[in-house]
């Protein structure tokens, strides 16, 4: 999906939106459906309980649109927006990132803590058990190391095991990192990792939720999470993860989105190696090393904004595609151009000959 820009919204709106994301019962998808409905979600709160019903909502959400409660909460969000670091990112305001609003069912608002803008960085995500031995911590700091000082930002769910090692390391080396919570951005959990959710903030990283600000730990809340943290990423590695865990889950959402998924083996006798087996036998990329990685994303630096299309043999696009295939999406941040950008010029080199899409990736054509 097409991310569409509009102007900058209303105070009036702001707050109908935040009063919408406090509604029970409403996700994504019906978010969307009545902002489209009622070209607004000002105008979506003052519709009659009736048109809701007629868009297929539950009687909950139109109940409780005009609580005390929902209206605190939207109160309490506008104050908390106005605070030093802390940012709200809409799903149709061009400050929202790229990748993430490709998904059908992206956050309609996303609470950021730090710098929103390392959100439209190339990331990786760095996904693994809660229960990690320590050959797969060390590992993964390894790994993270190496791929912040490549340039990646490295995403991830601040659990406790291999997304704390990832996160903390990426520190360690001035990298960048994003951590992707499953409760709200004043309810970090888990409670260990408070300090680290701090750390990242203040050295220029970020901490992201599409939670309301005070939500807790619901089990249903960590599989949504996960589908930010691949929607966000170019690709998922996972490091250590058993057949039960939710590391896989984000791994099967990065495939579904057109994500490299990326598993490191183990021993065969570790139970902690036998999620990632089971990914490479599904089809994930075998990582033994940083590498690996790096061979299936070349490309992936930014071309400077300014460069104009010249010679078909030198357009900047078809360079990358020379390199290796592209979503769109990867070719936005690959060049620096935005998506729709990026998309007329496939358009003109696909009709010229020289660029093919196959399954959502693009080839340039052999000459």
């Amino acid at each position: 999906m097409s991310q569409p820009i509009t102007a900058a919204i209303s105070p009036a709106e702001l707050e109908a939106r935040l009063r919408l994301h406090g509604l029970p019962a409403l996700g994504p998808m019906r978010f969307r459906r009545l902002l489209q409905a009622f070209d607004g979600a000002a105008r979506a709160l003052s519709a009659p309980a009736s048109a809701w019903q007629a868009l297929g909502l539950p009687a909950v959400c139109a109940e409780a649109r005009r609580t005390a409660q929902v209206r605190e909460s939207a109160r309490h969000a506008l104050a908390w927006i106005d605070g030093q670091g802390q940012h709200l990112l809409m799903w149709d305001q061009p400050d929202y990132p790229a990748l993430l609003a490709q998904l059908d069912d992206a956050p309609p608002l996303l609470f950021v803590a730090g710098d929103p803008s390392i959100l439209e960085l190339p990331q990786l995500a760095m996904v693994g058990s809660r229960r990690a031995s320590r050959p797969g911590l060390d590992t993964a700091m390894a790994f993270s190391r190496s791929l912040a000082e490549a340039g990646f930002v490295i995403t991830s769910g601040l659990a406790l095991g291999i997304d704390g090692a990832a996160h903390q390391a990426a520190l360690e080396v001035g990298g960048r990192t994003v951590a992707v919570l499953g409760t709200g951005l004043e309810n970090c959990y888990p409670q260990r990792h408070r300090n680290l959710a701090r750390s990242m903030i203040d050295q220029g990283s970020a901490v992201v939720s599409e939670f309301s600000l005070d939500a807790g730990p619901r089990p249903e809340h960590f599989p949504r999470r996960n589908r930010i943290i691949s929607g966000l990423s170019l690709g998922v590695l996972v490091v250590e993860a058993s057949v039960a865990s939710g590391s896989l889950i984000t791994a099967r959402l990065a495939a579904e989105q057109g994500r490299e998924v990326y598993a490191i083996p183990g021993s065969i006798h570790h139970p902690g190696a036998r999620g990632c087996h089971q990914l490479i036998r599904d089809g994930a990329v075998l990582v033994e090393s940083v590498q690996h990685i790096l061979e299936t994303l070349q490309g992936w630096q930014r071309l400077p904004p300014a460069v104009e299309p010249v010679a078909s043999s030198q357009h900047p696009l078809l360079a990358l595609l020379q390199i290796a295939p592209h979503t769109s999406e990867a070719l936005a941040l690959a060049s620096g151009w935005p998506l729709p950008r990026v998309l007329a010029s496939l358009t003109e080199l696909e009709i010229d000959g020289r660029a093919v899409n196959e399954n959502g990736r693009w080839f340039a054509c052999l000459s």
